[in-house]
């Protein structure tokens, strides 16, 4: 029989991922270049890209063949055991294309319907992030050695928060955007950008970061980091009074959510 309880499907999650980040980390090509482009020329997709979602895929589907899947390269496909499996395999394709160290292997998994655990593998850093729901975040790798638990930062007044962002490569989009973080700046101690929305994510919840929104991004974009950031004790959302989704995804420890949330409501960080 079939395991279905989320430990079991975190240590597939968390096998995939590692075999993925070391394919991409050991095996880029000096001469990697654009396999092809999504929203706008310079969205792209390369050929690692397509080679890390084959072999999670490949290798999730040797061990749970009845299992649905959905990942940035591969759409969509239906399964019939009540179990989804929510990819990005390169979050942060542009970053690892010009050899920039911040991009991320992203596996979620779904239990009818529910996010029940997430892992984030960043090779570049040798770190690993991981929850269950219910169980908490945890990293391991870097300076977390084996397996450490992880928690959000204290809150600190927002003007002390520091806060990550993302921006959309559809020019109109990317403006409205860097208005929206020019409004942004003067109401924080700083922005960064790093380039991917996995690790940002992880980032809150590891204390790095007090916040971080983005407006675009797809399931596989956020799955993994969600979880491991709401298991961290941080807040997640949208809109106010919505869960995260394209419009918006707002992730920050508790005191700053809604301040933040509330200031990129009135600032229209959710619409082009």
């Amino acid at each position: 029989m079939i395991e279905h309880d989320p430990d079991t499907l975190l240590g597939l999650a968390l096998d995939a991922a590692a075999r993925a980040g070391a394919l991409l980390r050991d095996r880029r090509p000096a001469d990697l270049g654009v396999a092809a482009t999504k929203s706008s020329p310079i969205d792209v997709v390369t050929e690692m890209d397509i080679a890390a979602e084959k072999l999670i895929t490949g290798f999730l589907r040797e061990r749970r063949p009845h299992d649905g899947f959905v990942g940035e390269e591969g759409g969509a496909t239906e399964g019939s055991s009540g179990v989804r499996w929510v990819i990005d395999p390169l979050d942060g394709t542009v970053n690892y294309l010009y050899g920039l160290p911040t991009w991320a292997v992203s596996i979620a998994v779904e239990r009818e319907g529910e996010r029940v655990a997430g892992v984030v593998e960043a090779p570049m850093r040798g770190e690993t992030y991981w929850a269950v729901l219910g169980g908490g975040a945890h990293a391991a790798g870097g300076t977390y050695g084996e397996d450490t638990a992880l928690r959000c930062r204290p809150a600190p007044p927002l003007d002390q928060a520091l806060v990550s962002t993302g921006f959309n490569y559809v020019t109109d989009v990317r403006t409205h955007q860097a208005d929206v973080a020019r409004r942004l700046i003067p109401r924080l101690r700083d922005i960064r950008r790093s380039g991917s929305a996995a690790v940002d994510l992880c980032d809150v919840a590891a204390g790095r970061l007090d916040g971080y929104y983005e407006r675009g991004l797809h399931p596989w974009d956020l799955a993994a980091g969600d979880l491991i950031a709401r298991e961290a004790g941080a807040y997640t959302g949208g809109r106010p009074g919505l869960p995260a989704d394209g419009d918006l995804t707002v992730a920050a420890t508790p005191g700053v959510f809604e301040p933040l949330q509330a200031l990129l409501e009135e600032y229209g960080a959710w619409h082009d």
